[in-house]
């Protein structure tokens, strides 16, 4: 909790700064499509794309050259003004701390457009220090622009330091919103010896034993390999970092744009490990999250179907009960809640997804 006292942790952090939150709202955000602000083709689609994705983050790091770094930050400034955003929240990703831009970014966005920012992605994060460092720099920025809620902050999980100091992160301050992986760079950084963006490698498996005849190997033979998860590791100890905490964590980048199959494969992989939703870095990518991060209608039935058993036994969600074979208890329930809530948020914002759910039939 940033080594000062419980008590102070959710004063602001400067005079006239708006109260910071105590709770994260649960807001879905499934997909955060990534749009350069200085491509003039890209930005004229962003209203267009309003109500179809859940998240649109203005890019000013990475995928924007030095040369347009200036032009990326106004046309962000420009779209933010001039959109209607409605469902869809507004995030942007500054430059990195350590880069000449930075301040700029922060200087220029909380006063043009802080009242319809919703979080700034922090790049690169190392460490708590960085949080530390954004949080009171926002807070000043929040108090002379005379803003009325705090913008959240979000932390890219990108360097073996940063994944070392997870924990530590998320609990830096109560802006945390939650944290994305950035494979790219954490596998260069780690020294990882991969050149994709994210996803499997043919190399990294296990592979069967030998079969075996009167008890001797056959070592020529043919045998079924099975490719290994290079992120999970990393997934889960980020998702842990952020319940812990109470902030959301999410799958970062998918870089081969042509491979939907796999790409679909590893936002599931994070989304049953506990992640709420994926970086979309081509308008495809979209409607894979948003089919991913969703629950299924026969997932939504089958957890209604334990609420509603568990509830007709009574006992305030204790004892157990037998429903198609299976005994489900106060821990089903737990776990079954969590689907209800994300279909009931979700059905709030996506009117497809409110139909299929409304349509769910719940025998006993």
């Amino acid at each position: 909790m940033s080594g000062k006292s419980a008590k102070d942790f959710f004063r602001p952090l400067a005079v006239g700064a708006p109260e910071p939150l105590r709770e994260i709202p649960a807001r879905p955000s499934r997909a955060i499509h990534f749009f350069d602000p200085s491509n003039e083709k890209m930005a004229a689609k962003v209203p267009d794309m309003v109500g179809t994705v859940d998240v649109l983050l203005g890019n000013l790091e990475d995928a924007v050259k030095a040369d347009n770094k200036v032009a990326a930050r106004q046309g962000l400034v420009q779209i933010a003004k001039g959109t209607s955003f409605g469902p869809t929240q507004l995030w942007t990703r500054i430059n990195a701390l350590d880069s000449p831009w930075v301040l700029d970014d922060l200087t220029t966005l909380v006063p043009e457009i802080g009242d319809r920012l919703d979080v700034i992605m922090v790049p690169k994060v190392q460490g708590a220090e960085d949080i530390h460092y954004v949080d009171r720099i926002l807070a000043q920025l929040e108090a002379k622009a005379g803003l009325e809620r705090p913008i959240l902050v979000h932390a890219i999980l990108e360097t073996a330091r940063g994944v070392a100091n997870v924990e530590a992160i998320c609990g830096a301050s109560p802006r945390m919103q939650g944290i994305s992986l950035g494979p790219a760079d954490l596998a260069a950084d780690r020294r990882m010896k991969t050149t994709r963006v994210g996803g499997g490698h043919p190399g990294y498996l296990v592979r069967d034993d030998p079969p075996r005849t009167d008890g001797v190997a056959n070592l020529e033979a043919t045998r079924a390999t099975y490719l290994q998860d290079l992120w999970h590791y990393t997934i889960a100890r980020m998702v842990d970092a952020c319940a812990m905490h109470g902030i959301y964590p999410y799958y970062g980048p998918f870089g081969d744009i042509t491979d939907v199959v796999a790409c679909e494969d590893q936002f599931r992989n994070a989304f049953l490990l506990g992640c709420v939703g994926a970086w979309s870095l081509h308008p495809k990518q979209i409607a894979i999250a948003n089919k991913v991060f969703s629950p299924s209608v026969e997932d939504v039935r089958h957890a209604r179907r334990v609420v509603a058993a568990m509830a007709a036994l009574g006992g305030g969600g204790t004892g157990a009960v037998m429903l198609d074979g299976k005994m489900e208890d106060d821990a089903s329930l737990k776990q079954c809640l969590v689907m209800v809530e994300l279909a009931e948020q979700l059905a709030k914002i996506d009117p497809v997804l409110e139909q299929q759910y409304a349509a769910i039939e719940v025998d006993a």
